[in-house]
């Protein structure tokens, strides 16, 4: 079933998920709390939207996956009634392990 973003999900159970993030090759510092496979693509924890489908653009320039490290408040699934917002950014990473801002 498609969601509101047009991304069809599946949810898996994990019972290890630090080692599930290990096998996929997210970097420790950019652990969060959700971890996806979108096309091939790791993405972790609260990452908007227009950040997946820009890295899906990228084809095969895409990065081995982005992430939001920890879960700042006004990110895409932690709104507050408020409107507040913590700044954030959206990290990069490759095979390596190496991280860099994407967006």
């Amino acid at each position: 079933m498609a969601g509101k973003a047009g991304f069809t999900v599946r949810v898996v159970d994990q019972a290890d998920m630090q080692a599930l993030k290990r096998r996929i090759g997210i970097p420790e510092p950019l652990w969060s709390c959700h971890t996806a496979m979108v096309e091939g693509r790791a993405v972790e924890g609260h990452v908007p939207f227009a950040a997946i489908r820009k890295m899906l653009a990228m084809g095969t320039k895409a990065p081995r996956g982005i992430a939001v490290p920890g879960m700042p408040v006004g990110s895409p699934g932690m709104e507050v009634p408020d409107g507040r917002r913590e700044p954030f950014d959206v990290m990069a990473f490759d095979q390596k392990g190496t991280s860099w801002r994407f967006a």
